[in-house]
């Protein structure tokens, strides 16, 4: 598996839209600080193949793939393996609950020469070529067929997870054998194998059921050959006396079918001419139509008068005129009597409301005269007051006058000093103003409601005059709509002659209609006397049509009952005649089937003979009894030849379950699979025993011995350590070695669809020191030199990365990470 784009949304720290792009990436390093993401790149592509990752301890951390705050995270890649290309896809969301779920997955074969750079053009997922795995479900089968790797063998072969680095190292025996099986598609000689072991089972399978049916034609001998020869002989000489037989009795039963045709024939003619009988009550018929017709006659003249008398009276009634403008004439009279008593009502109102109408004018004459004295009183009041003001003034200077002295106003001399008046004029001059005023506010209310009154007054007595002008203006046109009419007498004797003539016409009606129906019920029924009459005459030419062949004679057509009596008496004729030629014709019918019975028991005796049952078509049943005979006898000759073929076959499939038992023992798991394991992990551990000891300057080696790995240690005398007790370091170096030898030779053994075009560390390069670091980075350059494999390092060693030609920096800020491409 090789990959060649990755694209990531809300995937981890990866918030934002992130691609990276691996075309062309032999050798490649990620890149940047710890935290910022690198390993998640990495965790992305196990997440889209396998749904999980190794850090998120299986499928219930499936949260870990969303990052903060985001609901979907989607992850596709585009990706190489065994020389198809494919796309992988997936996307998990959280729902309204908070939980979250693969929500699609899918891998799609892509088509040859397919630009992987469309993909930005916004291509819909139709466009990305043949959809291999469509569901969730069906991704885990289809990602194992695409890459060969399930996903514990691809987190140790090719992408090497933080942590796990040194799982194959490690691995029990059982579980890296099951590794090595599918690396190298050792499986497919378990599969031949177990094909082997079916097929066995099924080449015995068919030897016994050849044996079986063999079982089954033991029964096939000369003597049983010899007798079905024998009856084919027997059979074959019944078939000739049958077909010398059987020409007689078809020329006896002939003769007795024509003499039975006859006699039939004639009973027939006897049955038909015996059925010929007038129909019941055919004679009162005639009489009945007669009758009915007559009937009809006279209801319809009843009619005709009943008509003539009612059309008589409605010219009547049209002559005395229209009723409805009598009645017209005779309500007017009556409305010009009650507006007559109205008008002199509403005249008298009118005159009471004009009266009231001048007393209210007085009224609110006088009020208004009223009104003016008093605001005139008021006026004086106002004029005193302000007068009793200026003289309190002058009485208030007074108090400070001296006689011989001067004045403080207008500082002449006072002669004398007046006497000082008892009370205040401004007093008496506000009393009298308040009386005003209430007499003047009196006043101008009486105005108002004389106004009021007043204008009521106008209303109604205008409202009365409006009245008394409609009344007459009615009483007016009563008068020219009565001025040549009758007088209500006359009019009332008017209307009762029309109700008299209107009851007398509903009687004459009545007659029509009564006449009518009468005249209904006597056409119907003559009618029907008439159809009787047509069935009558109907039923007698069926009956004579039906003795045509007899030649019967001519009817009377004016007479029903005559003709068919006549037809009666010559039927009777023509039956007494064949009665006496039947006696003979009935011993001639018995004479031919007593010929044809003794020819049928002869036929019967030959089959008795034969030793077959009775016959149904004796020239049939002969040729099947020689068509049994011959199949029995080919039946067993067939059998005899079936028992020598199936001799034949028992021997090939004995042979051919022998072949399969010993293929089967010698595929056994303990056999043939075992040694190539043994072959595949000598050369394993020869090329990382080889790698481990330029990485270690010489120190160690590493060999394998029932199924553990130990390693060499040259700097203490070739002592032998289990690899559990090596340091970090050593360690690293180890597992390293080993998967560089995985991806190196053990892919160019590899017989199945296993994919290990590319392998990817993620391990923490910096505990090692510069030298064993430069062999590190000496060995992956070679790697990736020879072409045929991607080599990926996830680091963060400076001196390291500086030697790798393609990086990937990723970096994170407080939003999203991001990875950007530099070196070559």
């Amino acid at each position: 598996m090789r990959p060649m784009r990755l694209d990531m949304a809300g995937f981890t720290v990866f918030r934002e839209e992130t691609t990276v792009d691996f075309t062309d990436a032999d050798f490649f390093a990620l890149v940047g600080p710890t935290g910022s993401g690198k390993s998640t790149v990495l965790d992305a592509i196990c997440f889209v193949l396998y749904g999980t990752v190794p850090r998120w301890g299986g499928a219930r951390g499936l949260s870990n793939a969303l990052a903060p705050s985001a609901n979907e995270a989607r992850v596709r890649l585009v990706f190489e393996s065994a020389g198809d290309r494919y796309v992988a896809t997936r996307v998990v969301r959280r729902d309204g609950r908070g939980t979250v779920k693969t929500a699609n997955a899918g891998l799609q074969l892509m088509p040859a020469g397919f630009d992987v750079t469309k993909l930005d053009t916004g291509l819909s997922p139709e466009d990305l070529g043949e959809v291999v795995a469509g569901t969730p479900a069906e991704m885990e089968q289809a990602v194992l067929d695409a890459v060969g790797l399930p996903y514990e063998q691809f987190t140790s072969c090719v992408v090497l997870p933080q942590g796990q680095f040194a799982d194959f190292l490690h691995a029990k025996p059982a579980t890296r054998q099951q590794i090595l099986v599918n690396l190298l598609g050792l499986g497919v000689y378990e599969a031949v194998q177990k094909k082997a072991t079916e097929r066995a089972g099924q080449a015995e399978a068919k030897l016994a059921a050849v044996d079986k049916m063999l079982g089954g034609l033991a029964d096939v001998d000369d003597a049983a050959l010899t007798d079905a020869g024998q009856r084919v002989d027997r059979m074959r000489e019944l078939a000739e006396a049958v077909s010398v037989a059987v020409p007689e009795l078809d020329r006896a039963r002939a003769t007795a079918r024509e003499v039975t045709a006859a006699l039939t024939a004639l009973d027939a003619e006897l049955t038909v001419l015996a059925e010929v009988r007038p129909p019941e009550g055919i004679a009162e018929l005639a009489r009945a139509v007669a009758a009915a017709r007559s009937a009809a006659d006279e209801a319809a003249a009843a009619v005709g008068l009943a008509e003539e008398r009612e059309e008589k009276l409605r010219g009547e009634l049209a002559a005395a005129g229209d009723e409805s403008a009598l009645r017209l004439l005779l309500k007017a009279h009556a409305d010009r009597e009650r507006l007559t008593g109205e008008v002199a009502t509403v005249l008298a109102a009118v005159t009471t409301a004009q009266t009231e109408h001048d007393a209210a004018a007085g009224a609110l004459a006088a009020a208004r005269a009223t009104a003016e004295r008093a605001e005139a009183e008021l006026e004086a009041a106002f004029r005193a007051h302000e007068e009793a003001k200026a003289t309190d003034q002058a009485v208030a200077l007074r108090a400070h006058l001296v006689a011989g002295g001067p004045c403080p106003v207008c500082e002449q001399e006072v002669s004398r000093v007046p006497a000082m008046p008892a009370g205040s004029a401004v007093a008496r001059a506000v009393a009298a103003g308040k009386a005003a005023r209430t007499a003047s506010e009196a006043a101008k209310r009486v105005v108002q409601e004389r106004d009021a009154a007043a204008r009521e007054l106008d209303r109604v007595l205008l409202g009365a005059r409006a009245e008394h002008d409609q009344l007459r203006a009615r009483l007016t046109e009563l008068d020219e709509q009565l001025a040549d009419a009758a007088a209500p007498a006359a009019l009332r004797e008017a209307l009762d002659e029309h109700a008299r003539l209107r009851r007398t016409l509903e009687e004459a009606a009545g007659a029509v209609r009564a006449g009518r129906d009468a005249a209904r019920r006597a056409r119907s029924t003559l009618d029907g006397a008439e159809d009787r009459l047509r069935r009558a005459w109907r039923q007698f030419d069926a009956t004579r049509d039906e003795l045509a062949r007899f030649g019967p004679p001519a009817a009377d057509r004016d007479d029903v009952a005559a003709a068919w009596a006549a037809l009666a008496g010559w039927a009777g004729e023509q039956a007494e005649r064949r009665r006496a030629d039947r006696d003979g014709l009935a011993a001639t019918v018995g004479q031919a089937e007593a010929a044809t019975s003794e020819v049928e028991a002869r036929i019967a005796a030959l089959f008795t003979a034969a030793g077959l049952a009775a016959p149904g078509d004796p020239l049939r049943d002969a040729a099947v009894a020689v068509e049994r005979a011959d199949a029995e006898l080919r039946r067993l000759e067939e059998r005899r030849a079936q028992a020598a073929e199936l001799h034949e076959q028992r021997a090939g499939h004995e042979r051919e379950a022998q072949v399969a038992r010993a293929l089967a023992g010698h595929l056994r798991a303990n056999n043939f699979e075992r040694w190539l394991l043994a072959e595949a992990l000598d050369l394993l551990v020869d090329g990382a025993s080889r790698i481990l000891r330029e990485l270690s300057g010489g120190q160690y080696d590493l060999v394998h011995d029932k199924g553990e790995f130990f390693v060499v240690d040259h700097h203490d005398a070739g002592l032998r350590r289990g690899v559990r007790t090596l340091s970090g370091g050593e360690t690293f170096q180890a597992s390293l070695a080993l998967a560089l030898a995985l991806s190196e030779q053990l892919a160019g053994m590899s017989t199945t669809a296993a994919s290990l075009e590319s392998i990817v560390l993620d391990e923490g390069f910096g505990t090692l020191d510069a030298a064993t670091l430069d062999t590190v980075a000496a060995t992956l350059e070679s790697l990736a030199a020879r072409g045929d494999r991607m080599v990926g390092v996830v680091t963060h060693v400076p001196a390291l990365a500086e030697r790798i030609p393609v990086r990937f920096e990723v970096r994170k800020d407080a939003r999203t990470a991001r990875v950007e491409r530099t070196g070559r």
